[in-house]
């Protein structure tokens, strides 16, 4: 049947069927279009609502979304500086997934942008930002955090294979996950980890000790030294040539105020920074933290850990050992594994102790080769020469007056040459005897570096060079660290007796130029034994605790994203 002669032409055909089919190809893309401007819309309203700003464009047809977003480098504010950034939350904290840095204030840096291509408002994310993980647990630690050592210790033995949701970080009450693995889609590589905060859980305030600071102590009233002006300043008398009387006065006020400002600071407490590389920073304080900080920074590139040079590595090393105890502990800077291992040597053999009047006999194990007949010996010769003599003068008294002139002359002669046999005997046999006991002591039981140190402690407050009251040996190694932070001299003649003690170690055992070192300067000597004997106690107690796995952590952990 045609059309025409069913009563419908090709226009009716094509309003009543084609307009239909056109009107439902064309539904979907207006579904499209109002999807995405709906899903634009919320997106917009997120980025506004967490105070972000993106580039956004649309594909209606696609129903395709682009957002850019910057990605940044962030790090704390400064606690003393800007204490109401640091110390305060975020007043506008994103709620978007990624964005749980934004918790705190930070210092930002952008180093670039990222692009994401979503459909829904749910798919978007903030981009992580990069965080030195050593920075991120100092600030959560500064706030009052508590680290997890299940964490740390799964962390460091899985890595990235670390579950999601593991805590390495905990509340202060240790209730609640403050730090915690987070999921590897943004990280590219990296440790990615997500952060949780409350107002309530800060702790902890800008009057506290910073984590990674260590407080050293002054040496008592009666011991403290006046520190050369050189170590507090760089300019010395000949840096200053005198043109008049003008400039030889400025230069006179100059070097006074140096003294004055040098002998205040042996009296203040010192606070050290210790970081991954050492020392960064040291700085003198009033008696306690104060609302108005009045902190000085004091010259310490003596101290810092340089290739060529050693001191920076004892210091730090000491420093980290005199800073850790069961409430805190230094982890940030890990001790080389070449200083821990000489510290827990025996490399003190005790009759070189006892050589030099650190010990008494009584103390020390027999070692030495003892010569109890020399005493009979010696009777017996002078009984014999005096028999000699008397039967010799016998004689003379029955010879003529010539006869017995002459013999009595020969036979003093005799004698006195006999006497100086007997001296020079008696001497050579005292210096191999002295060789010989020297060798023995170099030979000697080797004690550890613990009872080497209590033992010289026990010498320093016998000669006066520590108060007799001080109840231990890491009281002293305070204000041992102290003057090596003052006084780059004295700091330079410690490490140096250590490089010199670790080198005899290292190399088989002492020898007479090591001792007569010792011997020189044994107070020096007997200082080093305390500061490695606070490095030997540390090393001990931190084995098998989790400041192991937080250094290795942070070793293999340095740059982190965070969202």
């Amino acid at each position: 049947m045609s059309a025409a002669d069913s009563g419908y032409t090709a226009t009716d055909i094509i309003t009543y069927i084609g307009i239909p089919l056109a009107v439902l190809g064309v539904l979907p893309i207006l579904y499209n279009t109002a999807a995405t401007l709906t899903s634009l819309s919320k997106i917009k309203r997120m980025l506004r609502h967490s105070r972000l700003t993106a580039l956004t464009r649309s594909d209606v047809v696609n129903r395709v979304i682009e957002v850019e977003l910057p990605r940044y480098a962030v790090r704390p504010w400064d606690r003393f500086d800007d204490r109401t950034e640091y110390w305060g939350l975020s007043r506008h904290p994103s709620s978007i997934p990624g964005g749980s840095w934004t918790t705190f204030n930070w210092r930002s840096q952008t180093i670039g942008l990222k692009t994401q291509r979503v459909e829904y408002a749910d798919q978007l994310r903030q981009p992580q930002v990069d965080v030195a993980l050593d920075e991120l647990v100092c600030y959560l630690l500064d706030l009052g955090a508590v680290p997890d050592p299940h964490g740390w210790r799964l962390l460091r033995s899985t890595g990235l294979w670390t579950p999601v949701g593991c805590a390495l970080m905990m509340s202060p009450d240790g209730r609640e996950k403050a730090l915690t693995i987070a999921p590897l889609d943004d990280s590219d590589g990296h440790l990615s980890l997500a952060v949780n905060w409350s107002p309530h859980w800060t702790t902890r305030d800008s009057y506290h000790l910073p984590p990674y600071w260590v407080r050293l102590p002054p040496p008592p009233g009666q011991l403290v030294e006046s520190v050369e002006a050189s170590s507090s300043v760089k300019g010395t008398d000949d840096d200053v040539s005198p043109v008049g009387g003008e400039s030889s006065s400025i230069r006179k006020e100059s070097l006074d105020s140096a003294q004055l400002e040098a002998e205040s600071n042996a009296q203040k407490d010192i606070t050290c920074q210790i970081s991954v590389d050492g020392i960064v920073t040291a700085l003198t304080q009033e008696d306690r933290l104060q609302s108005n900080l009045k902190l000085d920074s004091l010259y310490i590139e003596h101290i810092r850990i340089r290739p060529s040079k050693s001191a920076g590595v004892w210091f730090a090393s000491a420093a980290t050992a005199y800073g850790t105890t069961s409430q805190t502990i230094l982890w940030n800077y890990k001790i080389p594994d070449h200083v821990l291992s000489f510290a827990r040597k025996e490399t003190v053999p005790c009759g070189v102790l006892e050589l030099l009047d650190v010990v008494n006999d009584g103390d020390t194990p027999e070692w030495a080769t003892r010569h109890d007949a020399d005493h009979a010996i010696s009777l017996d010769i002078h009984v014999q020469r005096h028999n000699e003599q008397r039967a010799a003068m016998a004689a003379e008294a029955r010879m003529p007056p010539a006869q017995r002139e002459a013999a009595t002359r020969e036979r003093m002669m005799k004698e006195n040459d006999q006497r100086m046999r007997d001296m020079r005997d008696r001497t050579r046999r005292d210096v191999q005897r002295k060789d010989t006991r020297l060798i023995e002591a170099f030979q000697s039981p080797r004690w550890d570096t613990k009872r080497v140190a209590e033992y010289c402690l026990g010498w320093l407050k016998s000669r006066g060079h520590v108060p007799a009251d001080v109840p231990g040996i890491k009281d002293v190694v305070g204000t041992l660290l102290h003057r090596m932070v003052l006084d780059g001299q004295f700091s330079a003649t410690l490490c140096g007796m250590l490089d010199l003690w670790k080198a005899w170690a290292d190399n088989g055992g002492m020898r007479k130029s090591d001792f007569d070192a010792i011997r020189e300067d044994l107070v020096t000597f007997a200082q080093a034994t305390l500061l490695i004997a606070v490095i030997k106690d540390t090393s001990t107690a931190l084995d098998g605790t989790f400041a192991l796995d937080l250094q290795e952590c942070m070793n293999m952990w340095r740059q982190v994203r965070l969202g």
